[in-house]
């Protein structure tokens, strides 16, 4: 059996769909390792604390790579950075936002957003926001081999700045990194199960 670490993304858990439909197509000869992002509690978010978490849970299950969608791909950015240098699929990657996690907040602390893990409107802290505006993982490509996945038609991240992104890393890209695609796609992307499993079985082959 082959272990990967799949990091679920901002207000999902692991009991996302996406997780729920990947496993069903993968397991048991590929075993999904999905730790509860929500690091220590989601109105409490800490990036820095769910990423050293999510990197302690690769090492201890061997993780061979690591999945990460949209919230996860950065945190799988962080945790090769931090020296698990493991090939990565990142799904609707949350890249190049910067200031943004900042600007576009409303006014006030906490900030009420929809969690869809609750399937309700949940409160967070402001502090998580003004940390994600430090993050620079997503600067310079990761030095391990990377399939990104990315609907046209998201309307979380927006296609053209992966694709922006994803241009910048080009000259420093590991052999056999490739951005696919979706035409028409959306950010959850649960409907193109095959390509995700697709990526991961290249990757872990």
């Amino acid at each position: 059996m082959t272990a990967v670490l799949y990091l679920h993304g901002f207000a999902s858990s692991p009991a996302s769909a996406k997780i729920g439909l990947l496993r069903a197509r993968v397991e048991p000869g590929i075993v999904l390792h999905t730790p509860d992002l929500n690091v220590p509690t989601f109105e409490r978010l800490d990036f820095g604390a769910a990423v050293a978490y999510a990197e302690a849970t690769g090492r201890a299950t061997g993780a061979r790579a690591i999945v990460g969608s949209s919230l996860g791909a950065l945190m799988a950015l962080a945790i090769v950075r931090r020296g698990l240098v493991l090939p990565l699929v990142l799904i609707a990657p949350a890249v190049g936002f910067g200031e943004r996690w900042r600007t576009k907040l409303p006014e006030g602390d906490p900030v009420v957003v929809f969690n869809h893990a609750l399937g309700a409107d949940a409160p967070i802290h402001r502090a998580f926001f003004e940390e994600m505006a430090e993050v620079d993982v997503d600067r310079d490509p990761p030095r391990s081999r990377v399939i990104a996945i990315m609907g046209t038609e998201d309307g979380s991240v927006p296609y053209e700045q992966v694709v922006r992104v994803w241009k910048s890393w080009e000259p420093g890209l590991a052999p056999g990194s490739e951005l696919l695609t979706i035409e028409g796609g959306d950010h959850g992307l649960t409907a193109y199960g095959d390509v995700i499993e697709g990526a991961l079985r290249r990757v872990v082959e």
